[in-house]
Parts: structure tokens; C-alpha cells; sequence
């Protein structure tokens, strides 16, 4: 029997990374459909526009960076404080670096994704998890297509979303004995400025964007993206995928990638771009 939809009306939904793209474009939209939103940010004076087109009361804002766990708890306590509960956790908070290879990157930069993009979401959903029981409610992890798709020059984003699925993932059962539920929101690109910037603004980005090929260098655009997670947290759905020609090289991910990573390890394409990537970072230090 399918579950009934879930309906955000006069719910309380907390983003993170809601001052632009998905987060900001997901706000508006659950705001649409009569949802109290708080938007959390690190960047302030992103919020604070994003605020300004999201006026009334329904709207709580609030500036934290995902990687400070005291800081995180005490946003999440002050919500349920304003609003007196909290019934949608959406961990939406992260960063993609420059391409880099593992044996030339900044470990400093992969520790930094690490923290944004994996640790940021514990820390935005651990203290919140009790409040979303007690609702019944939903969680969201926003990982990535990137999570299981070839990683040249992209181990930091890669893994980080990988571990971030896996977070997703053991949510999904956790929260079952307890009548809440969970799901993993997956991407390919999205047309955000963090993907301006890492596949059109970076010579590297742009060689792995026409290394993909299409279809699945396909853009869709933010509030694509965020359509797709509002439909998520309406049916409930343990996993969402957008744009949808992802699906198939998701379901047979294990099969595909045994091939993609034969075919990419002796395509000369690659072994030129590795080199030049390598040689970049070496002449940057």
C-alpha cells in the first residue's frame, strides 16, 4: 500500500546552505506550499538576501558554519525553540574544491570538503534527530551522482558525497523503528555557481565535463534540483535522482563502473589530463 504524501503545510523545515541554489531555491518553494523554512548559512550576507525574498513569519534565518558542531546544535535548538518543533532536516551544506590528484592536492583542501560536505551533515542531523522523531517527520541527505561516478581529479568531492550517501542511508533504517524516515537526494550538474565554477571556469573541470559526455553532462537547473528533493519529502522517498538519465548508471552503478574505470585507466584523453593537472598544482607552490 503507498504511503500518503506528506505534507509540509505548517511543518518546520531546516535547511542548511540556504543563501543560494538548491537550498535557497528549495526554501522557496516548501515556503510556497505554506512550510515554516529556516534557512542556515555560513555566508551572511547571502541569508540575508535570501531572507528578503522570502518575507513573513513562516521565515527563521540563522548564520552557522556546518563544520562547528557546537554551533550547529545550538541553531537547531533555537528552532525548535521559536517554532516549538522541528519535522524536515535537509543537509544540504557543500563545497566542491579545484580538481586535484591525490598525490599533488592540499590534504588541507580535502580536509576541508571532508568537513563540509561529510562531518557538516552529522553535525546538522545528530541534534535534530529527536525532534524529528517525535514529529514523525523526514530527513534529507543531499549527496551527489558523484558519490559513484568516475573521480580523476575529484577524490575530495567524490568520497565526501560517497560517505555522505552512506549517512543518508543508515538514516533510512535507524529512523524506521521509530516512525520517521530518511532519503538520499542525488544530483548529476546542477546549474549553481559552484558548478560555474568547477566545470567552466577550470580548465581541468571543463576536459572532465566533455570526458562525461552527454547525456549525462546534462544541466538542470537549481530549482529543478529542488523540486526534485520537495517531491522527495513528500513521497517520502528514500532516494531521489535528478536528472533522471542518472537512474540507470545508479541501479547497475556496480557493473558500469568496473568498465568506466578499465576503459578510463588506458584512455590516453585522461593520462594527458592527469599529467597537466598534476604539473599545474606543482607549478602553483
Amino acid at each position: 500500500m503507498r504511503r500518503s504524501t506528506y505534507d509540509v503545510r505548517d511543518k518546520v523545515v531546516l535547511i542548511t546552505g540556504a543563501g543560494q541554489g538548491i537550498g535557497l531555491a528549495l526554501a522557496r518553494r516548501l515556503h510556497a506550499q505554506h512550510a515554516h523554512v529556516a534557512l542556515i548559512d555560513v555566508n551572511d550576507a547571502a541569508l540575508a538576501q535570501a531572507s528578503r525574498t522570502l518575507a513573513g513569519d513562516r521565515v527563521f534565518t540563522a548564520t552557522a558554519d556546518v563544520t562547528d558542531r557546537s554551533a550547529m546544535a545550538e541553531v537547531v535548538a533555537r528552532v525548535i525553540a521559536h517554532h516549538g518543533r522541528l519535522d524536515v532536516v535537509v543537509a544540504n551544506a557543500g563545497v566542491t574544491p579545484a580538481p586535484a590528484t591525490i598525490r599533488t592536492m592540499d590534504l588541507a583542501d580535502y580536509d576541508r570538503v571532508v568537513a563540509i560536505n561529510q562531518t557538516g551533515v552529522l553535525n546538522t542531523v545528530r541534534p535534530a534527530l529527536e525532534a524529528v522523531i517525535d514529529s514523525g517527520g523526514h530527513v534529507v541527505v543531499v549527496a551527489s551522482c558523484a558519490a559513484f561516478s568516475p573521480g580523476v581529479g575529484g577524490a575530495a568531492y567524490m568520497s565526501s558525497k560517497a560517505a555522505a550517501e552512506q549517512i543518508g542511508r543508515a538514516l533510512k533504517l535507524e529512523l524506521a523503528p521509530h516512525g520517521a524516515t530518511a532519503g538520499v537526494a542525488y544530483f548529476g550538474f546542477v546549474d549553481t555557481p559552484l558548478a560555474t565554477a568547477t566545470l567552466d571556469d577550470d580548465p581541468t573541470g571543463r576536459r572532465l565535463n566533455e570526458l562525461l559526455g552527454w547525456p549525462l553532462n546534462h544541466r538542470i537547473s537549481a530549482d529543478a534540483a529542488a523540486a526534485s528533493i520537495a517531491n522527495g519529502i513528500a513521497d517520502r522517498a528514500g532516494a531521489t535522482i535528478a536528472p533522471a538519465r542518472w537512474l540507470p548508471y545508479s541501479l547497475f552503478r556496480g557493473v558500469i563502473n568496473a568498465a568506466v574505470d578499465r576503459v578510463l585507466a588506458r584512455d590516453r584523453r585522461v593520462h594527458e589530463m592527469i599529467r597537466d593537472l598534476e604539473a599545474r598544482q606543482e607549478s602553483a607552490r
